[in-house]
């Protein structure tokens, strides 16, 4: 049986860099140590982290710390989150994803100027919610299809749109059509800029899954149950091949899932780690 994993599995440049970094604090004997938020959507990491000592947080928790160092996740958070982790006497290290950061600065720019701003994204996830902290007016968070139909720009304002970095390229250019399709009725718009802000990893690992997917009897894609960016594979490849499993590791397999399958894809989220990967790739060698 053929198996093809995917070269753009796993983690992404910001994942790796966020949590490269919470494991050289430990080793530097940095303690107590808080992540606010899990450090990334995979719970093989935050539980290996919790067993290290690293405490999970809620903004609602900064208060009642008496000291410490505070990581911001990859996922970055809103302008105010920083004031008040000073405010509470804390130190802190931003390892947010320099993607996410960019993101930040242009909203932040654009609603000084007066822009609305439009973030396509979804609107629970911690990205998303941290985009909206740097907004300095109003906005407006879309998700899907019948949300950027329903969208009505504010009269005689500048748009400016962004979108959430893991979020699906194709649905991206699709919501965008339809916000572009506005600036020709009754000349509402008065200007509208759209800022591409998919991160380019993100992108190519969609395609990618995508492609493999296509050929693929068996398609399986790993990555934890609150990763943004897995399920949007998990969707992507499930277009492409019926006979796609969504796993967090090598105990969700099963011998059915490669019932007459001679090509077996794998593909992972940005937060699922080599290590994963590697014991999936040679369960489904060994044991089907």
């Amino acid at each position: 049986m053929k198996v093809k994993v995917a070269k753009t599995a796993g983690f992404c440049f910001g994942v790796k860099r966020a949590v490269d970094k919470v494991y050289e604090l430990i080793d530097e004997g940095r303690q107590p140590i808080y992540t606010l938020g899990p450090i990334i959507h995979n719970e093989a990491v935050v539980k290996d982290l919790e067993e290290k000592e690293v405490r999970v947080i809620e903004e609602k928790d900064l208060d009642s710390l008496t000291g410490g160092t505070v990581i911001i996740r990859s996922h970055g958070v809103g302008k105010k989150i920083y004031e008040r982790i000073r405010n509470c006497g804390l130190e802190y290290v931003d390892v947010t994803c320099p993607y996410v950061l960019k993101i930040h600065r242009t909203v932040e720019r654009e609603s000084e100027k007066g822009a609305h701003i439009v973030i396509v994204g979804d609107a629970g996830h911690p990205e998303v919610q941290g985009i909206v902290g740097w907004c300095c007016g109003d906005y407006t968070v879309l998700q899907t299809r019948q949300e950027a139909e329903d969208f009505v720009p504010p009269k005689g304002r500048n748009i400016c749109v962004v979108s959430q970095t893991t979020f699906n390229y194709n649905k991206f250019k699709e919501l965008v059509e339809i916000l572009a399709e506005k600036r020709y009725d009754n000349n509402v718009l008065e200007f509208l800029n759209i800022v591409n802000t998919i991160c380019n990893a993100t992108e190519e690992r969609q395609k990618e899954a995508a492609s493999i997917a296509e050929e693929a009897d068996t398609m399986l894609v790993i990555g934890g149950r609150h990763s943004s960016n897995t399920q949007k594979l998990y969707e992507i490849c499930k277009k492409e091949c019926g006979n796609t499993y969504y796993i967090q590791s090598p105990v969700d397999l099963d011998s059915e899932m490669f019932h007459h399958s001679s090509y077996v894809g794998i593909t992972a989220g940005a937060s699922t780690p080599k290590k994963i990967i590697e014991e999936v790739q040679q369960h489904v060698r060994v044991k089907f």
